[in-house]
């Protein structure tokens, strides 16, 4: 037996190596058995169809993948701790970019609003330029002479030419508005859209009386006190106390920089040669911050308006702390309502012979100048008017002995103040007062009663007009 057996194993290798290389392997089975395998190359086959190939180079790839998985799992225990401490800190500069992308948003809708409005505002006057254009010139006629029916009636005559003209009103009277913008009297009916009304103002005279209140009469040169010194001072506010309370006197002068989303601190010079040389002997932090220029100095206190908000302030300069803190009752704010320049000056603030002011606008008024006169200490309403003059219409007002008066233009050198209402009447009317703007582009008026001059912030220059009322 043993040695058929060995016959036919060497019969097996002597046929494998007339075929081509063989192999003999030994081992062990699971059981101890002795197992005996041949492995002999095919002749006819290079390799063995469906063995190994692609199927087991899959496997082993994902054998691979999971163990980079399981040595990932067991590894990155000591990973996952600074990603979740980072976590909060990348959620909070994320929310902080998105706030100010939206931010950015609204300022850009803001801009792009006003950008409109100004197109609109041009195409009508080009329109109207080209309307004015085409009609012909009416015939001239003789005027009639003055007789006994006409010597009540108000003269008449051009405001300064047609650039003055197009800021005067001509609008119908609405509540209580007793403004009389009727037409001129002219035999050329197809002169009568181009015609006001106009109050004359008479020139003048040196002998007048300057003392008392009275309705303005003019509007003197401006006078520059101080240029700034950065771009911060492009716009700003600049106050006299006309009722200064110690420990500062009345000629103390204060200055506030409105440039930037942080307005707060208040410079105090002695006196106004201290101001034109920039010396400061007193700096205030206000403790919230001012929107735009719109404050105004009473009776030692400074009045603003808070910013992003319709708030009023009270600020006492002495004890340096808030006296009084109220909201101005449906009052628009930052760029609702502002006057045409623009730079948020929604509410303006006043001060002179009758008290203090504010000067805005709301929605019931749909954008039209409301006149509320305020509680000095408090800061309650205690009485509100409404005019049929639109804010954004003109570039900016004063209170003078409890009459509102409007300035057409903020950047035309020669412009005028082309609009007044009398708060003891209730009535307001078209007026054409020569007014300058000597650096191109006026951000600020406010009335010193007692120097009886305006205070202006043109153009990053401080600058002054004397003003004279005619006597009542």
């Amino acid at each position: 037996m043993f040695l058929f057996l060995l016959l036919s194993v060497c019969g097996l290798l002597l046929r494998a190596e007339a075929q081509g290389a063989a192999s003999l392997w030994r081992g062990n089975d699971g059981g101890g058995r002795c197992h005996y395998t041949f492995s002999v190359a095919s002749p006819a086959e290079a390799s063995c169809p469906g063995a190994g190939g692609p199927e087991v180079d899959g496997l082993k790839a994902r054998l691979g993948l999971l163990e980079a998985a399981v040595a990932q799992l067991s590894g990155g225990g000591g990973q996952r701790g600074p990603a979740a401490g980072a976590q909060p800190e990348l959620q909070e500069t994320l929310e902080r970019v998105t706030g100010e992308r939206n931010l950015l948003r609204g300022e850009k809708e803001r801009l792009e609003k006003e950008a409109e409005g100004l197109r609109r505002r041009m195409e009508e006057m080009r329109r109207e330029t080209e309307r004015l254009r085409s009609r012909p010139c009416p015939p001239q006629t003789p005027m009639v002479p003055p007789g006994p029916a006409n010597q009540d009636r108000t003269s008449v005559r051009p405001a300064g030419g047609s650039s003055q003209m197009s800021h005067l009103m001509t609008r119908p009277n609405r509540q209580g508005d007793s403004s009389s913008l009727g037409a001129w009297q002219h035999a050329a009916p197809g002169f009568q859209e181009l015609k006001a009304e106009v109050t004359e103002v008479p020139a003048p005279d040196a002998s007048q009386d300057n003392t008392g209140c009275g309705e303005l009469i003019s509007v003197g040169d401006p006078v520059t006190h101080r240029k700034t010194d950065n771009i911060a001072g492009k716009y700003g506010v600049w106050l006299q106390d006309p009722e200064a309370a110690p420990p500062y006197g009345p000629g103390m002068i204060w200055r506030i920089d409105t440039i930037g989303t942080d307005v707060r601190q208040m410079f105090g010079y002695d006196d106004m040669e201290q101001l034109s040389k920039g010396f400061p002997s007193k700096v205030l932090l206000l403790p919230d911050p001012l929107e735009s220029t719109g404050a105004t100095l009473y009776r030692g206190s400074l009045y603003y308006q808070r910013r992003l908000s319709r708030s009023l302030i009270r600020y006492d300069l002495a004890a340096e702390h808030v006296a009084a803190r109220r909201e101005l009752p449906h009052a628009g704010f930052h760029g609702q309502f502002p006057y045409s320049w623009g730079g948020y000056t929604d509410i303006d603030l006043s001060a002179d012979e009758k008290g203090l002011w504010a000067v805005y606008s709301t929605s019931k008024a749909q954008g039209n100048i409301v006149i509320s006169r305020l509680d000095p200490r408090s800061l309650e309403v205690t009485r509100s008017w409404e005019t049929s003059v639109r804010k954004a219409s003109v570039a900016n007002s004063f209170m003078v002995c409890g009459r509102l008066y409007t300035v057409a233009s903020y950047a035309a050198p020669d412009t005028a103040v082309n609009y007044v209402y009398d708060t003891e009447t209730g009535r307001g009317r078209a007026v054409s007062i020569p007014f300058k703007n000597k650096y191109g582009y006026n951000s600020m008026l406010d009335y010193n009663l007692a120097q009886r001059r305006l205070f202006s912030w043109d153009n990053f220059h401080l600058v002054s007009y004397e003003l004279r009322l005619q006597a009542q």
